[in-house]
């Protein structure tokens, strides 16, 4: 358990440094009364600071808890994922990005109604609040949920400081303070990251790391033979490079969350910096959640936590580690659990930034006549009452078990149909209103149906090929106590009989975004 005062100090000043930047920027610039200082900034930015702001925006405390634990349960293939960053990246560089920022856009989906008609831009505006709002209220409720169960946490305290910190900043003082905070978490978040990896094993005084490389040889074998096409294996090079550059030009080519960011730079120039120099921020994250998975593996492979019963959900995993392995050293649980919510933070706060960009441009400014300080305080107003909202969505998510599996699979069946929108009206000059409303709506409905039978009808453990893990190698010698070894069979004393790891298609969903 988180109990050192060191712990608490150190995760407390996390939200302390946070609340404290939005303050401090809404002093400073209290006299900047402009709703597009607001939301872009004046669009004044350079690309060091916005490619910081990418990273943190996109990388949430789901993805850090997600990537290890899927890592852990089905192999090392998550390292292609590499590929498809770097081929989003060139194509929203080239195709996406020159007709947003010359557009000079606000809202994203005002493109929409440039190219279309008026009716798909509110379509496409209502589609996204939908998908942003389900998805931040996952974000803010799903790291609580998995702290809680093994920390002092409280799950209600770790929701509402989440909420209260993001819509804290984003009130008052927007896209300035959001992209210095930002800043601020993605140190976190790195800090974070190479304290999981270079001190979650230092108890085993560094032998661990030895036995880590012995397992490189079978995780990457499982890499580099992973060409099946078959669509219901759960990993292949396929699915990890093809889907995952569709996935990545949508969370980074369409998404607000993402747009509002590079758009805000100086130049056409610093926002394509920004992009590139975001990728080797994504490369941190996600080498660093491969190692981080492998550890996990290393540790408990023959003593699985998730099969005995230790933790409800795979998302737990990294958690359990740090509790079990660190506690003997005062404050680096404490760090980890601050990068964790530091990677809630940023994503909370970019979805609450965006909402209330889109709502202002696509349905308060073209029906009103507003000053520009009205529509400056319209926009403070909006990111709060956002932020309350999703705070909302993330209690409600604590009393509908499934709510967090379907908020996945609705941003999945969203963002998908908003490519094909936007890219039909980039690429195509023939399309008209009518062919781009019809084919929204066609995509919306089959990309439901996909969804709703892969649910329905899961892969069998054939298909999904999770890695080996059983509990052969428990030994509880206490209520509370586990002793883990990755040789020897239980000793008398345990309670746990040997169980293999079962397919977890149905309780564990990988979060794309």
């Amino acid at each position: 358990m988180l109990g050192t005062r060191a712990d608490y100090v150190v995760f407390a000043l996390m939200l302390v440094v946070s609340a404290a930047v939005g303050f401090y920027y809404a002093w400073v610039s209290r006299s900047q009364e402009s709703s597009t200082d607001f939301l872009i900034a004046g669009r004044r930015l350079t690309a060091l600071p916005v490619s910081l702001s990418l990273t943190a925006s996109f990388m949430s405390s789901i993805t850090v808890l997600s990537n290890p634990a899927e890592v852990y349960c089905y192999g090392a293939i998550f390292v292609y994922f590499g590929l498809a960053y770097i081929l989003a990246m060139v194509v929203i560089s080239e195709v996406f990005l020159p007709v947003f920022y010359r557009l000079a856009l606000i809202s994203t989906y005002e493109y929409l109604e440039l190219r279309f008609n008026r009716a798909t831009r509110l379509l496409g505006t209502v589609l996204f609040i939908v998908q942003t709002i389900l998805y931040t209220g996952i974000v803010i409720y799903g790291p609580a949920l998995a702290l809680s169960q093994v920390t002092d946490l409280d799950l209600w305290s770790g929701i509402i400081s989440t909420g209260i910190v993001c819509t804290l900043y984003c009130t008052l003082r927007g896209l300035v303070s959001f992209k210095h905070c930002n800043s601020i978490l993605s140190n976190r978040c790195y800090s974070g990251q190479a304290r999981k990896l270079f001190s979650d094993h230092k108890k085993q005084d560094y032998n661990i790391y030895i036995y880590i490389f012995t397992e490189l040889e079978t995780m990457f074998l499982l890499c580099f033979t992973s060409f099946d096409i078959n669509p219901q294996r759960r990993h292949t090079f396929w699915t990890t490079v093809i889907g995952g550059t569709f996935g990545y030009i949508t969370v980074y080519g369409t998404n607000q969350s993402q747009v509002q960011r590079y758009v805000s730079c100086k130049s056409i120039t610093h926002a394509r910096v920004a992009l590139y120099i975001n990728l080797l921020g994504l490369f941190s994250f996600l080498l660093g959640s491969v190692f981080a998975g492998m550890c996990l593996y290393s540790v408990y492979k023959n003593c699985d936590p998730w099969t005995a019963g230790l933790v409800s959900a795979p998302d737990q995993l990294m958690p359990y580690m740090v509790i079990d392995m660190l506690t003997d050293y005062p404050g680096l649980p404490g760090l980890f659990f601050a990068s964790v919510y530091s990677g809630s933070l940023s994503t909370v706060s970019s979805s609450i930034n965006a909402l209330a960009a889109v709502t202002l441009e696509d349905f308060i400014k073209p029906y009103t006549n507003m000053s520009e300080k009205h529509l400056f305080w319209m926009s403070k107003g909006l990111s709060f009452f956002y932020g309350v909202l999703c705070i909302t969505m993330g209690r409600l998510a604590s009393v509908m078990g499934g709510m967090m599996q379907a908020g996945v699979i609705v941003s999945g069946v969203i963002g998908g149909p908003l490519l094909g929108l936007f890219t039909l009206g980039i690429l195509c000059p023939l399309a008209n209103s009518k062919g781009a409303l019809s084919g929204l709506v066609s995509g919306l409905a089959a990309s439901l149906c996909v969804s709703l039978e892969a649910l329905m009808y899961p892969s069998p453990p054939t298909m999904t090929r999770p890695l080996s893990l059983t509990t052969e190698g428990c030994n509880f010698t206490t209520t509370h106590s586990l002793n883990w070894t990755t040789t020897a069979l239980p000793t008398e004393s345990s309670s746990i009989t040997t169980a293999p790891l079962q397919n977890s298609d149905n309780k564990y969903v990988y979060n794309f975004l």
